[in-house]
Order: structure tokens, then C-alpha cells, then sequence
């Protein structure tokens, strides 16, 4: 994520965190006729700590995903949906939770009119903030594949992401306008030169984009734009050089807080849903005959076979014809198993292998021995996910659907690869924090 984006998502939270209180002191002052320090003060902190856990949500929702930030249908959906379990949340608290000294009854529900009124006109008015005027990154693309034309699909239909392709050379070197390389730059103000990376090993490119560097601009390669929009890794731009300059990188003081920290979460996380796995586990035992957990097999770290626990989701002869790919409306799975799929519900007996060490909270998904090996010879660089540890959850799972084909495995392979690049205990809370989401609504 580079700075600009990240300073847009601050001023949206400071955006918002302003709104809910204006929303508020709106609120009392209609409700009251006036604003003394007492009613201020009775109603500070209750609604503090709602304010607090609401941005948690609208993180959790993808509110502050600058890809989603367009004023179109989507959006308002979106919006809509995220404010609506907030207020839900809001009036659960206030109404239901005992110790809750305030009596919001009138208060709270004027509070979300005008919030929800308020958040509104703040928000559309940011989104097309983000899409007016001059984007801040003007880019010159030169080169032409399917990666370089997916970057200017997506730049030009995202405009709120703040990239614009100002000038795309699509023959590369053969391109005719080549040799007029710092015009261009000046006349479009490009401040970004993106090349893919046989061309900017080419030595004659080397020479022109290094004679327009006093320009001011960045060069980049197409990967790495690519990996900035899409938060992924373009498998097909990569040669072997690049894994040694990006993967071969030592994360030792990461492994060494990793391993504690999830090992005192899965305690925790396993003893407190030990009702709702007991629950699970009876009504499969109800729903179909045969056990309620079962094993598998699956290539861990180093492509070491573990056996994995899971909840039964299917019959027990599903793989009477052997192993297969799940479908989406497969004929396999037992009553209601499709909802302990997508709810991730399943996995919960996971946390055995967590504390056995088998499993991350966090990493690639483990994938089936039979399964690994045509992966392994039809996908470029496919074995390299097993450099670190499988994970219970992990960036591609949050973003890209289950994974049900050889070209399904070659896209959440963009994802893994982008998170063993980039893996910290920061991002892995924030995948932590968005698979519980997933616990509600299913994957994409």
C-alpha cells in the first residue's frame, strides 16, 4: 500500500470518527434544546465505545477499501448493509445488555437518522472526491500483454485509486514515440514509468529511462503496479530472480512472535467455542450417519503430508469413485453442510492442528496430496507456497472464492504468493479481523 493510499484511508476514518460526533451533539441538542456538560457527559462515553466498535465493522464491511469507494449501485448496497448491522449492534447494547446505565430509547434512534443522513452526504461526497481532478499517479505504460491491459482496464474504471495511464506505448522498444521518451514525460507530467521486466533489462531502455530520471519520475515495474492495485502477484511477469529478491528474505523476528502468539489464541479461541463445536458435532451425528470429524491428508510445510481434522460436510461414500473437487451445489453434501462450509464453520476442529503445529492461524491454504502434485506440474512456481506454514485463514481465501480448478488454484496462488512476500503479524491481524466476515456472508 503506498503512502497516498493510505493517507486517503485516514482522512476517510477521521471522516467519519468527525461525522458520528457532530451526528451526536445534533442529536442531543434536538432532543434537549440545549447542550449542558451534564447530558454531554451522560452520553460521552456510551457512545465513544460504540463510535470505536462501529469503524470496526465498517473495516470488516469494506468501507474503507479505496477499490469500493464508487457511487454506484454496489456501494450503496454495501453501505447500506454495513450501517444496518451497526445499528443493530447499537441498539442490541443499549436495549439488551445489562449495566447499560443510559436510556437511549428516543435518543439512540434519533441518533441514527441523523447519523445515517449525515454518513451519507460525507460519504458520496468523498467518493467522488476521490474520482475528480487530476489522479496524483500519471503513468506511462510501455508494453502490451494481457497483465499490462488488465492494469489499465482496472486503473481506468477505478479513477478513485488515483492512478491514470497518461501515455501507453503498446509496441515497447518498437514503439515509434520511443525515441521521444522525455517529451512525453514533460507533456503528460507523467511521474511514474512503468515497464515490464524483459523490457527494462533491454539495455537501449535502460540507457532513455535512466537519461529522464533528473525528471522526477519512479520507475516501476509492472509487477509491482500491479501488485499495488490488485493486491496479488502477477505469476506470469516473474522469472526466477524475482523469488530470490522477494522470498529468499529471512522474517525471524515474525516467526518468533508468530508461533506463541497463535499458539495462546487457539487455547483461547478453542475453549470458548467449545459449545458451538459441541453443537455442530450433534447435529451432523443427527443430519447423517457415520462420525462427525473426519481426517484427511494435506501437504504442509516443506510438502511434509500431515492429517488435517475437519466437521464432516458430506456423505461418508463421497469419494466413493476417489478424490474430486467440491462443486458449488455439490450432491454431496449433507443437510445444511453448505452453510458449515461457507460460514467456515467446519474448520473448527483445525485448532488441534494449530497447537500440534501444523497449521498457522494465518498462511496458504493447505492443499490435498492428489491434488498437489498435477498442481505442482501445471502451475508455474505452485511449490514455492510451501515455504512457510499452511494457515487456517489466509489472504487468498478472504480474497478469491473456493478454489474448485487447476485455473482457480493459479489465481489464489497470486494471493498466496503476495502474502508470503509481504507477511507481518500487522497483516495477519487484518486477515484475521476480515474472516469474520466470512462467518457471515460467503466467500467471493
Amino acid at each position: 500500500m503506498d503512502s497516498i493510499t493510505r493517507l486517503k484511508q485516514i482522512l476517510l476514518i477521521i471522516g467519519d470518527i468527525i461525522i458520528a460526533y457532530i451526528a451526536l451533539i445534533i442529536t442531543l441538542y434536538l432532543r434537549y434544546g440545549k447542550l449542558s456538560s451534564e447530558v454531554v457527559n451522560f452520553h460521552w462515553l456510551p457512545f465513544t465505545v460504540t463510535f470505536i466498535v462501529w469503524l470496526a465493522i465498517f473495516y470488516i464491511g469494506g468501507l474503507y477499501d479505496l477499490r469500493h469507494l464508487k457511487n454506484n449501485l454496489a456501494f450503496m448496497k454495501q453501505w447500506g448493509g454495513v450501517l444496518s448491522v451497526s445499528f443493530l449492534l447499537a441498539i442490541m447494547v443499549f436495549y439488551f445488555v445489562p449495566g447499560v446505565v443510559i436510556e437511549p430509547k428516543t435518543n439512540l434512534f434519533l441518533f441514527m437518522v441523523v447519523f445515517g443522513l449525515l454518513s451519507y452526504f460525507w460519504r458520496t461526497s468523498y467518493n467522488n472526491l476521490l474520482s475528480a481532478g487530476s489522479p496524483y499517479n500519471r503513468i506511462l505504460l510501455i508494453g502490451n500483454n494481457k497483465t499490462a491491459q488488465d492494469v489499465a482496464t482496472h486503473i481506468e474504471q477505478n479513477p478513485q485509486l488515483g492512478y491514470e495511464i497518461k501515455f501507453w506505448m503498446k509496441d515497447g522498444l518498437l514503439d515509434k514515440e520511443f525515441e521521444h521518451l522525455a517529451q512525453i514525460i514533460i507533456a503528460n507530467k507523467i511521474n511514474i514509468v512503468v515497464v515490464p521486466a524483459h523490457i527494462k533489462k533491454d539495455s537501449r531502455a535502460g540507457r532513455a529511462i535512466y537519461k529522464n530520471l533528473s525528471l522526477g519520475i519512479e520507475v516501476a515495474d509492472l509487477s509491482e503496479i500491479y501488485e499495488r492495485i490488485f493486491h496479488k502477484i502477477p505469476l506470469a511477469e516473474l522469472e526466477e530472480v524475482w523469488f530470490l529478491e522477494n522470498l529468499a528474505k529471512q522474517h525471524r523476528i515474525y516467526e518468533f512472535f508468530k508461533r506463541p502468539i497463535e499458539i495462546f489464541i487457539a487455547t483461547i479461541f478453542g475453549l470458548t467455542t467449545i459449545p458451538l463445536s459441541l453443537l455442530v458435532y450433534l447435529f451432523i451425528r443427527l443430519a447423517s450417519p457415520g462420525p462427525a470429524i473426519f481426517k484427511q491428508s494435506r501437504a504442509g510445510r516443506s510438502n511434509q503430508v500431515f492429517t488435517i481434522y475437519k466437521f464432516r460436510t458430506m456423505r461418508l461414500d463421497a469419494e466413493k469413485d476417489g478424490p474430486k473437487w467440491a462443486d458449488k451445489d455439490d450432491k454431496r453434501v449433507i443437510p445444511l453442510g453448505n452453510i458449515l462450509r461457507k460460514s467456515h464453520l467446519d474448520e473448527l476442529p483445525q485448532i488441534i492442528n494449530i497447537l500440534k503445529g501444523d497449521l498457522s492461524l494465518v498462511g496458504p491454504r493447505p492443499e490435498r496430496p492428489e491434488f498437489n502434485g498435477r498442481l505442482s506440474r501445471e502451475i508455474p512456481y505452485y511449490d514455492l507456497r510451501h515455504i512457510i506454514r499452511p494457515g487456517m485463514t489466509g489472504w487468498a481465501q478472504i480474497n478469491y472464492r473456493y478454489g474448485a480448478s487447476v485455473q482457480d488454484s493459479y489465481e489464489k496462488l497470486q494471493y498466496d504468493i503476495f502474502y508470503i512476500k509481504n507477511r507481518s503479524i500487522i497483516l495477519d491481524i487484518l486477515i484475521a479481523v476480515k474472516t469474520l466476515k466470512l462467518l457471515f456472508t460467503s466467500a467471493k
